[in-house]
């Protein structure tokens, strides 16, 4: 196999089928480590940077996936593999067809480890050489993650891009802790790549596999951890365990360490990340894709972000504001509505207000990396991201 111009050549007997890389670099900003790109799925191409709204047990929660691809104009939904395998099951997921199938979203998917959702269960798991064994968060049942059984559940989940089992080193963590921890995803990550290797897609269309770089905050081990990932020759890499408590500095310190590491020919994902102004620093330091529950989660709770800074849509001062929810937006539902009637959908207790405030957010995530995606190939990020920063950190 040769690569040639952005692609993949392979040669079966006589027959050379050609097919596009997994990943192509488009564009680097000249005054940051800002980059541009296309991600090729079997389910169509993501252009990057991009946030993936999460969509945890299969959907986004209280957003249709007409307003996902329309209003909000998403790439990639993330699902979650703990929950996933809980339930529906992945025998009910395989009959379906797989989870595009199950859920009629013909979009990429990625689906993450679950190692995630098992740190948070502290109290339900226990951590081996072998795997995590935890209790079911829904009917207490015991379970086993292991290295491989994650890959096969991925599989019979049917994303296109998966992810290797980790640990997630809670913050703060000693040093030792980290150490030890850092060593066994390493260890897990071999198995689970021999797996994958061994193992195949179920549904006709390829998956990629991400290893997840860990290491708490201690630069020595992220050094270590990005080194040993990036040698494993994935088609992308992730970063983990960031975003988990530890102030935003510490954050951006690792990530830009892992980021000089990691091959500049392969995407990479920062996972659980973040408010827009961490999103923004974050593709200046390198980072391609993006995911979080904050668009949906706040915006459930009255919390919106906007172009010009952030809105608890909660407080009185909007009872009597006919303004649109953000002018700036290019999403029907933000332009359609007014801040005293989406404020009036909160007093009231009515369910339309968390859907409508949840769709703006998502749609605004993804204007903001949509736009920062133009200011890239443009040359011009670095000025308009130092702008854009103060202005979405502002308190309205």
């Amino acid at each position: 196999m040769s690569r040639i111009a952005g692609l993949h050549m392979h040669k079966l007997s006589t027959i050379t089928v050609i097919l596009p890389v997994f990943f192509q670099l488009q564009a680097n900003d000249p005054q940051s480590k800002a980059r541009a790109g296309v991600l090729h799925t079997g389910h169509g191409e993501i252009e990057t940077p991009i946030f993936m709204p999460v969509g945890t047990i299969g959907t986004v929660k209280g957003v249709h996936f007409q307003e996902l691809s329309v209003d909000i104009q998403a790439q990639i939904i993330l699902g979650n593999t703990y929950h996933l395998y809980l339930r529906p099951g992945t025998d009910t997921i395989e009959m379906a067809g797989g989870l595009h199938a199950f859920n009629s979203w013909n979009k990429p998917m990625l689906t993450d480890s679950g190692g995630f959702q098992v740190h948070s269960l502290a109290q339900m798991r226990k951590i081996k050489e072998e795997g995590v064994t935890f209790q079911s968060h829904i009917d207490g049942s015991k379970h086993t993650f292991t290295p491989e059984n994650v890959i096969d559940i991925q599989r019979s989940i049917g994303a296109d891009i998966i992810m290797a089992l980790d640990e997630c080193t809670p913050y703060p963590c000693d040093l030792g802790y980290a150490t030890k921890s850092m060593h066994l995803t390493h260890r897990w990550l071999d198995r689970g790549i021999a797996h994958f290797q061994a193992t195949a897609p179920k549904y006709g269309y390829p998956q990629f596999l991400f290893p997840i770089v860990q290491g708490s905050v201690y630069p020595e081990l992220r050094k270590q951890s990005a080194t040993y990932i990036a040698e494993k020759n994935m088609e992308g890499n992730a970063i983990g365990g960031l975003s988990v408590g530890e102030p935003h500095e510490d954050m951006y310190a690792m990530t830009a360490l892992v980021c000089d590491i990691l091959p500049t020919d392969k995407p990479r994902y920062l996972m659980g990340v973040g408010t827009p102004a961490n999103i923004l620093e974050c593709i200046d330091l390198g980072i391609d894709m993006f995911d979080c529950v904050m668009p949906t989660r706040n915006g459930r709770n009255g919390m919106l972000f906007t172009a010009d800074g952030i809105i608890n849509i909660r407080n009185k001062k909007w009872a009597t504001d006919f303004s649109p929810i953000d002018s700036s937006s290019t999403a029907a539902v933000s332009q359609r509505h007014t801040k005293a009637y989406l404020r009036h959908l909160f007093a009231s207790g009515e369910r339309l207000g968390p859907q409508i405030a949840s769709i703006h957010n998502l749609a605004f995530y993804l204007q903001l990396v949509k736009e920062a995606r133009a200011q890239i190939i443009q040359g011009t990020f670095k000025s308009w991201k130092t702008s854009m920063v103060k202005r979405v950190s502002a308190r309205l």
